[in-house]
């Protein structure tokens, strides 16, 4: 029986309440007073302070989701922009990963570093070089990395993930600084979780790769991972281990999209209904080609029209969560999905371990194809030619705002106050450390142009004067 205050994970995932979501959605699909009446709820409202959104239940969001009305769903997609505008404007968080090591002990069907791949040759970073490929992404302008690595109790224990943030975090090299290191490894324990927010970590990513659970189980035949409960019910141990930022996300293609859409809304309601507060961020992998992988072996693949229809979705559901997007996606695919709530992105990204320091993208080590393999300055550039700003702010983290905290400011609007000087300061250091001359014409003109959208006149001349500090060689700046 679906309950989302339990912590049991078939009870806040309940089977039985999604095929029944499923039904009623597939019945009302084409029910137009009920769907208008969804997307009344879904749009942002005008406050004193900001906007605020509702949001929509699993149940209200599958509708939406099951819809194929021309009409309704053109205005799901005007809906999803309004709320992404409205809430995280033009910004776009730019961050990179970093594979630690692909030692893993599962047997995930799926993923190239499963254990009985003999294919693919293992690796795994000495903290030399871990320090190594830090430098090598400073150089290109990031400030922000999620470290990757496969489940492997003895190659990569806790001590070692925890030796490697020690590592990224001491390495300060010319104006370069990775500020905030966001962790995607294999549930742990709540001692686990506690080391890693005491070692200064941002956000804890977990994808649940798929809700439904006889597909895990056979996806996942050995291994730590088979474990479903426990996978599935990581996040809670997380937040009880002081990490008030987790990442959801399912591995869209493995199982029918319209089940994981309904699990993955029906996870963030358990941790609303739990917690307090709902997952920080949300992704949206799609299944890839990989070494020892094809992606056509799992039936359930989706366009890039139900993609683009399942983000914006999203959107809507829970319009106060971030947004993330990797570079498993093309270009023109990245650029659909910043228009329908998307708001953070990765760029100039080598899913192999050791891959940065490497003058050519290598392949033997890739976790998945890499689609969009254009630098960060192109991406940087892309981004401001297409109307956004980009972002390396990391401030929240540093200044406390994060958890409910962060949620707060973000419901009332006043989260904007801070993003929006934050993203143009950080901007501004890009653009004159990292930069071409290209790139920093065009961001110059940017930046120009945001200044005055910044309402508040005290912080608009902070602003004017602190890009004028950095400059003259100044950094890190923050609101």
């Amino acid at each position: 029986m679906y309950d989302p205050h339990s912590r049991i994970a078939t009870e806040f995932i309940d089977d039985a309440e999604i095929q029944e979501t499923l039904a009623y959605a597939e019945a009302n699909k084409h029910n137009e007073a009920l769907i208008d009446q969804i997307l009344e709820k879904a749009r942002p409202r005008k406050t004193a302070t900001g906007y605020h959104c509702a949001g929509l239940t699993h149940r209200e969001a599958s509708v939406l989701l099951a819809c194929d009305l021309p009409d309704k769903v053109e205005e799901i997609y005007r809906i999803a922009e309004e709320i992404k505008l409205a809430f995280y404007g033009n910004r776009i968080v730019i961050f990179a990963p970093l594979y630690l090591s692909n030692y893993c002990v599962n047997g995930c069907v799926y993923c190239p570093y499963h254990m009985k791949n003999k294919h693919i040759p293992r690796k795994k970073l000495t903290q030399d070089e871990v320090r190594a490929e830090v430098i090598a992404l400073q150089d290109m302008g990031h400030k922000r990395l999620a470290i990757e690595a496969g489940e492997d109790p003895v190659n990569n224990p806790i001590d070692y993930i925890l030796d490697c943030i020690h590592t990224i975090y001491s390495v300060h090299h010319k104006n370069g600084d990775i500020r905030r290191v966001n962790v995607n490894i294999a549930a742990t324990t709540v001692e686990n979780y506690r080391k890693l927010k005491e070692a200064g970590i941002g956000t804890y990513i977990l994808f649940q790769e798929t809700y439904h659970k006889q597909s895990y189980l056979e996806l996942h035949p050995t291994g730590p991972k088979h474990d479903y409960n426990y996978h599935t019910e990581a996040m809670d141990r997380a937040m009880e281990g002081g990490i008030d930022d987790v990442g959801l996300g399912v591995l869209f293609g493995l199982e029918m999209y319209k089940y994981e859409f309904a699990g993955l809304l029906m996870h963030a309601e358990h941790l609303e209904a739990v917690f307090g507060v709902g997952p920080h961020t949300i992704s949206v992998p799609r299944v890839k080609h990989a070494d020892d992988i094809d992606p056509t072996a799992f039936d359930n693949s989706i366009s890039d029209e139900i993609f683009a229809k399942l983000t914006a979705c999203i959107r809507l559901a829970v319009p106060y969560t971030g947004m993330i997007i990797s570079t498993r996606e093309s270009e023109q695919v990245r650029s659909q999905l910043l228009r329908l709530g998307v708001s953070q992105v990765s760029g100039a990204s080598r899913t192999s371990v050791g891959g940065y320091t490497q003058p050519e993208r290598p392949h033997d080590t890739e976790q998945f194809d890499v689609s969009d393999q254009r630098t960060l300055d192109e991406v940087v550039r892309w981004l401001m030619e297409s109307g956004h700003i980009p972002s390396f702010c990391t401030a929240c983290y540093r200044e406390g705002r994060t958890g409910d905290r962060f949620m707060s400011l973000c419901k009332t609007g006043q989260i904007a106050n801070c993003c929006q000087p934050n993203a143009l300061m950080t901007l501004k250091e890009y653009l004159e450390d990292y930069a071409s001359p290209d790139t920093r014409r065009v961001g110059e003109q940017l930046i120009a142009q945001e200044l005055p959208h910044i309402p508040n006149q005290k912080v608009r001349t902070i602003v004017q004067e602190r890009l004028e500090k950095i400059h003259g060689g100044e950094r890190d700046f923050r609101f």
